[in-house]
């Protein structure tokens, strides 16, 4: 993630294994928006002129920590001012999960003010959710077996479940959280959450072997989106951007994303909140949104960018993501 990267800078011998090109991360700086599991501090910022997202069917929405929605309801967008078009949160976190993390991006304030706009007044898509997902590398019982790694996301997804099963929830999407983080206290004890390094324990940060298999990282992933959709009503997407999609999953069949699997990016990332996004690119610009392993944004399972607050850049607020509601299942 970006929040991770900008927050803590880059691990060296990960840039060395990986190269400097697959260090930039998603979801947002934890500087943009200092919290913790279970904290109340929040960024409080005004709401900006009441102008409507466009075209129709795209809303802007922000996600993970916190940003104060001032104001009655329907909820106006942060800065932006625009209606509040949702939220997406981490469910949950695999560090926490495994007792050796502490941090969860969650808004206890956002959550409800978005599904207030979706549930009351039908604008945007309420409550979406994401799994900070795990590796094989970091499974206690990694063999180097695709069995064993594709059991391992499927405990990932039950987890997410149960998780999920406590909270309001309305957007139909559950978003595998696909990335490296880096230097991440309290979030990951590895810098790549197990995709590329085997560990010694799930806790440990000791590396045992180098390298895992792109089929069999795949392998968990595919455990992972499989039980969400084969068990639940729920669609399963992923979270990531080409370059760190690529060094996990590789450009061969391991790295493909098939038109089931509903795609959230976050690359290209602006430290700005003008301009903003029409459709999938900044108004007036060049700077579009890119997809991953194979999908464009022409493509209906584009359904969300990340466009300011990710890829390690610092708006000072924290994440915006434009919507877009018609590719909504």
């Amino acid at each position: 993630m970006g929040r991770w990267h900008a927050a803590y800078g880059r691990p060296a011998r990960l840039i060395a294994a990986l190269g400097a090109g697959a260090l930039v991360f998603g979801i947002t700086a934890a500087a943009n928006a200092p919290h913790t599991a279970g904290g109340s501090r929040h960024v409080t910022a005004a709401p900006g002129p009441r102008v409507g997202d466009r075209p129709a069917g795209f809303n802007y929405g922000t996600d993970s920590f916190p940003i104060t929605v001032t104001g009655s309801a329907p909820y106006a967008e942060p800065v932006l001012g625009s209606p509040y078009g949702g939220y997406v949160g981490m469910i949950g976190n695999w560090a926490t999960w495994q007792h050796c993390g502490d941090k969860l991006a969650w808004s206890p304030g956002n959550s409800p003010a978005a599904n207030t706009n979706f549930l009351t007044y039908h604008i945007g898509i309420g409550t979406g959710v994401y799994w900070f997902m795990a590796g094989p590398g970091v499974d206690p019982h990694y063999n180097g077996r695709t069995s064993e790694a594709r059991a391992w996301g499927v405990a990932q997804a039950v987890r997410t479940l149960s998780d999920i099963a406590k909270l309001k929830v309305t957007y139909p999407i559950v978003f595998a959280d696909g990335e490296l983080p880096g230097n991440a206290p309290g979030i990951s004890p590895v810098p790549d959450n197990g995709w590329n390094f085997v560990y010694t324990s799930a806790c440990s940060g000791r590396v045992k072997s180098k390298g895992i298999n792109p089929e069999v990282d795949r392998a968990d992933f595919k455990g992972f989106t499989n039980y969400i959709t084969q068990h639940t009503k729920f669609k399963a997407g992923v979270y990531s951007a080409p370059s760190v999609w690529t060094s996990i999953f590789g450009t061969g069949s391991a790295g493909s994303v098939n038109s089931t699997t509903y795609e959230w990016t976050y690359i290209p990332a602006t430290s700005h909140l003008s301009p903003r996004p029409t459709g999938w690119c900044l108004r007036g610009t060049s700077t579009c949104a890119q997809f991953f392993g194979g999908i464009t944004s022409n493509d209906a399972n584009a359904v969300m960018w990340q466009w300011s607050g990710g890829g390690g850049t610092s708006n000072g607020v924290g994440d915006f993501d434009q919507i877009d509601l018609l590719r909504t299942p």
